[in-house]
């Protein structure tokens, strides 16, 4: 039998925020690999280590999570005015497929640390100690944002005493701009209200008619009140997970959901686009204890929020549903603003199984219609490890 012999790739494993992915340099992809298709698809399916049926990405570099199942891809720039490209691919655990139909807010806090450290970034533009504005073009969805990445000494600086519930180590905190989130080039034909109101009456089958309010902000997201669905929204992940038939219920809302946004044409095309939309739920506050033990107390949250990611609830909370939360809780009247008491704000501190996080959203109402110029959060990225990363040689 002919062996083909593995082939080795520069890459990087970093964390970025509550996430986890490999890192690569266009550039130093096989050339095959360098442009859109089946055979970049292919190639970072088996870095990853999918599709699995066993669910566990033994044989990959994938946690077997949606928060550990995820590629970057970064580049210099083509666009003016921006320092690199960033593209995200959020890989299939136990399908054969990457969905590109979206960003990855977490791992936009590693972006900036890695271009620098990878040469992407023009030095003049990077200073020795202080913060380094880095302009990143996300080009899934295509959008801009500024990453302020602290410098030490010629270095990025990874350590630090910033804390991010659902990360265990503290680390050196890297502020996030989300400029123009709203309006994504997917999704209810680039409005932010893809159906043109803050909440709409969506008939779920087996389920009934849910008030829902959609989004495309960040990412598109679909939120619904806690209690119309049975929950208090302070749950933890094992009152989700180990739920098929909930995990079921919530499929078909995205489902159904995805549809009305017009993110897909046909129901079934759901399958094939797991990464978008979310789904999320939201209640008003109250006290339980997050997954690290730790009491998170009514008072110290505007609101409790629990999102599905992948199919399963997330143990935290995605950047990019962040981005959603904090646009949703700036627009008077929709359910993340009512769930947060109504009324006009700026930013929103919510509860998520892990602690809690705090995301700032400049909202304006101009002729009838609401936009947001940007959204703001902190986040925090470690380099894991570098090198290579070895696949077969007939892998893609």
């Amino acid at each position: 039998m002919t062996q083909t012999p593995q082939i080795k790739i520069p890459a990087t494993y970093m964390r970025g925020g509550t996430s986890k992915g490999v890192f690569f340099r266009l550039q130093d992809l096989p050339a095959s690999a360098q442009v859109p298709g089946a055979a970049r698809d292919a190639l970072l399916l088996r870095v990853i280590g999918s599709p699995d049926p066993y669910g566990k990405q033994i044989d990959g570099m994938g946690g077997a999570t949606s928060s550990t199942s995820k590629t970057v891809i970064l580049a210099k720039s083509s666009k003016p005015e921006h320092d690199v490209d960033y593209l995200f691919g959020q890989v299939s655990i136990d399908k054969p497929f990457v969905d590109w139909s979206g960003n990855c807010g977490n791992l936009s806090a590693a972006v900036g640390s890695f271009a620098i450290a990878s040469g992407l970034i023009d030095a003049a533009r990077v200073p020795a100690n202080g913060i380094a504005t880095v302009r990143i073009w996300q080009a899934n969805i295509g959008k801009t944002i500024i990453a302020h990445v602290p410098m030490t000494n010629g270095e990025v600086q990874e350590t630090g005493d910033f804390e991010l519930d659902g990360v265990t180590f503290p680390a050196a905190e890297v502020k996030l701009e989300f400029l123009d989130p709203a309006a994504e080039e997917e999704g209810g034909g680039g409005a932010m209200f893809p159906t043109g109101n803050l909440v709409d009456d969506l008939d779920v089958p087996g389920i009934g008619v849910l008030k829902v309010t959609m989004i495309n902000a960040g990412i598109p997201t679909i939120f619904v009140d806690a209690d119309a669905i049975g929950y208090t929204g302070t749950e933890l992940q094992d009152a989700i997970n180990g739920d098929p038939a909930a995990l079921a219920r919530f499929e078909t809302i995205r489902a159904h959901g995805a549809l009305r946004m017009g993110l897909i044409a046909h129901l079934d095309e759901a399958a094939k686009r797991q990464h978008t939309p979310k789904v999320a739920f939201v209640a008003k506050p109250a006290g339980y204890v997050s997954s690290s033990g730790k009491q998170v107390a009514a008072g110290e949250i505007d609101l409790l929020v629990r999102a599905l990611s992948m199919g399963k609830l997330h143990h935290a909370m995605m950047g990019t549903a962040a981005v959603a939360i904090g646009t949703a809780a700036a627009i008077l009247g929709t359910l993340v603003n009512l769930a947060a008491g109504g009324g006009p704000r700026n930013s929103v501190r919510f509860g998520h199984p892990s602690g809690t996080l705090m995301v700032g959203a400049e909202a304006a109402l101009a002729d009838g219609v609401w936009s947001v110029t940007k959204a703001i959060m902190s986040r925090s990225a470690r380099v894991l490890m570098e090198g290579v990363v070895r696949v077969p040689g007939d892998a893609f």
